[in-house]
């Protein structure tokens, strides 16, 4: 078992970097590509507590998708935030490092370091 898990995402450069500063720091994750293989509502809820954070910071506002469902308007819910990258696991942000110690989003990439064993 893996001190560390990444919701990786190969396209794009954040989480290659990410996954490349875990590797450099000595820590080999569980790679879960999210967008294959998305969490179910337990563990992203989870994982969304773990960060500190409310939903929306997981939210990757810049995709098309989310004006289109109207999720950049403030007031949409933790439920409906939540539901909405279950249903679309492109609206979650990238990368997400989980570790014992909490879950971050890799933007900035420093803020994995937060957690790093």
């Amino acid at each position: 078992m893996s001190d560390a898990t990444i919701w990786h995402n190969p396209n794009c450069s954040a989480s290659r970097n990410a996954l490349a500063l875990l590797r450099e720091r000595g820590v080999e994750p569980e790679i879960v590509l999210y967008l294959k293989n998305p969490p179910d509502r337990a563990t992203l809820v989870a994982t969304i507590r773990a960060t500190g954070q409310p939903a929306r910071a997981l939210l990757r506002e810049k995709e098309k998708l989310c004006s289109e469902l109207e999720l950049a308007d403030a007031s949409a819910s933790e439920d409906a935030l939540v539901d909405a990258m279950l249903t679309h696991p492109v609206l979650i942000n990238r990368p997400v490092v989980i570790t014992a110690r909490g879950a971050r989003l890799g933007r900035p990439l420093e803020r994995v370091l937060e957690i790093l064993p």
